[in-house]
C-alpha cells in the first residue's frame, strides 16, 4: 500500500466512525495540555478506578481473614 492509499483509508475509517479524537487521550493522563473539561473527566475516572481498586483490595482482606463482607 502506498502513502496515498494509508491516507485514504485513514480519512475513510475517520469519516465512517466519527473518531475525533485519539482513544488513547481518555486512557492515561500524558503530558498534553487538555481542556479543563478533558482533565475533569481523567480526575473523576482515576477517582472512580481508585476506589474500585480499593474496594477490591478490602473485599480480598475479608476473604483472606474469613470476614463476610
Amino acid at each position: 500500500m502506498s502513502p496515498n492509499n494509508d491516507e485514504a483509508a485513514i480519512a475513510a475509517f475517520l469519516r465512517t466512525k466519527g473518531v475525533t479524537r485519539c482513544p488513547t487521550a481518555c486512557a492515561v493522563p500524558t503530558h498534553a495540555h487538555g481542556s479543563a473539561a478533558d482533565r475533569q473527566v481523567l480526575r473523576q475516572r482515576a477517582e472512580r478506578l481508585e476506589a474500585l481498586r480499593e474496594q477490591k483490595a478490602q473485599q480480598a482482606w475479608a476473604r483472606a481473614v474469613g470476614i463476610a463482607a
